[in-house]
């Protein structure tokens, strides 16, 4: 089976649309697990804790589409007998929404760097106890990213980096004869001459901020005068789009987009297949992001919630999620790990001069109601 039938299958799993044991079935990954979790690489104390408690046989996981070595999880599942449940998003004002109306089931979940805040002062998710997570060794984390899961003033952790990345966009050279490097070229020329062709994240983080930095703005702001010029933009580029989704590979893939608003991982991923595929960060600016593992509070499996986060804080597990997936690692024993090709990729590792502009989101773009009347309008035009 071609990587791309996998991820037809891998994303019909991840929707819903066809069972667990089918998605193994169609995937040879069932008759594969046994092989996994023996050749899966322990890394001290990966597999320890869980194999010796009783953790149920179900976790429930809330995470961002196309975002996992699956290996990863087939070897948990058969160490452990803890069968994996994906919820996948495309915001973090999705999973926020969720997590506050209450009753998702959810145990672990993927949080980025600005919504830590959020969370603690919501009381949705409280300080790890990182005695019962000893793969977690915080002189191999990269400390600009292990600062964004803490908060400002408190020594706690409450939540651990999971990996990093940016946020630019997707082209296709094959069909895109022009030169990209900005973010004004991205929407200037979707409305101008790739109409139809263009997709935008689901998001109002990225999307208002990418509208943001066409203007010169921060990626951040909240100003109302700077948040009506990136409006005006995101209306005069919406009839012109193919999409407002972020599971964007399926269009990038089968030509029905040409440019895709894009995170790191989903660009590497599709340029392995499409070689022709380039990824661009806007010169004028935007986003640099880390995502984490984050234990929610009612968790209802919570043991076997520490048990999957440890397993993943292995360096040699860590190191295939990134052989996976291609989101740059925190942890630099993993990133140790990693072939020289992934260490020198320019979409994982892009040049300093084009990181240097780029900023994290601000606490203040989740819950911002002029951001989010903003993007309710858009969606609705």
């Amino acid at each position: 089976m071609d990587r791309i039938e996998f991820m037809k299958h891998y994303r019909r799993f991840e929707k819903g649309s066809i069972t667990r044991r089918d998605f193994l079935r169609l995937t040879g990954l069932g008759m594969a697990a046994a092989a996994l979790a023996a050749c899966a690489p322990a890394g001290g104390n990966a597999t320890e804790p869980a194999a010796g408690a009783n953790l149920g046989d179900r976790l429930d996981l809330a995470t961002w589409p196309n975002y996992h070595n699956l290996k990863n999880f087939e070897a948990f599942t058969a160490q452990t007998g803890v069968n994996i449940n994906v919820n996948v998003f495309g915001s973090n004002e999705e999973m926020l929404a969720k997590l506050q109306a209450g009753g998702t089931g959810w145990d672990v979940f993927v949080p980025t760097n600005y919504t830590i805040s959020t969370y603690v002062k919501l009381g949705l998710i409280e300080p790890l106890d990182l005695s019962r997570l000893p793969n977690f060794d915080e002189a191999s984390f990269e400390a600009r990213f292990l600062a964004e899961a803490r908060v400002a003033g408190d020594t706690n952790l409450y939540a651990i980096p999971k990996d990093w990345g940016t946020t630019g966009y997707m082209v296709n050279t094959a069909n895109v004869t022009d030169k990209m490097t900005s973010w004004k070229q991205f929407f200037d020329l979707t409305i101008e001459k790739y109409s139809g062709k263009t997709t935008i994240h689901d998001y109002q983080l990225t999307s208002i901020g990418n509208a943001l930095c066409y203007h010169g703005y921060s990626f951040n702001s909240v100003d109302p005068a700077e948040l009506a010029k990136a409006e005006e933009i995101l209306l005069a580029v919406k009839p012109h789009l193919f999409a407002i989704t972020s599971d964007y590979q399926p269009p990038i893939r089968n030509g029905d987009a040409y440019i895709a608003m894009a995170w790191t991982g989903d660009a590497l991923q599709v340029k392995r297949d499409i070689p022709t595929v380039e990824y661009v960060l806007g010169s004028e600016g935007g986003e640099i992001w880390e995502d984490n593992w984050a234990i929610v509070k009612d968790a209802p499996h919570k043991d076997a919630a520490y048990a999957f986060l440890n397993f993943m804080l292995d360096p040699n597990v860590a190191a295939e999620e990134t052989n996976g997936h291609g989101y740059p690692q925190v942890d630099q024993r993993a990133t140790a790990l990693l072939s020289d090709a992934m260490k020198n990729d320019p979409i994982m590792y892009p040049a300093q001069e084009l990181l240097t502009p780029l900023e994290f989101g601000a606490a203040v773009c989740l819950t911002d109601e002029n951001r989010a009347e903003l993007w309710a309008r858009v969606k609705s035009a």
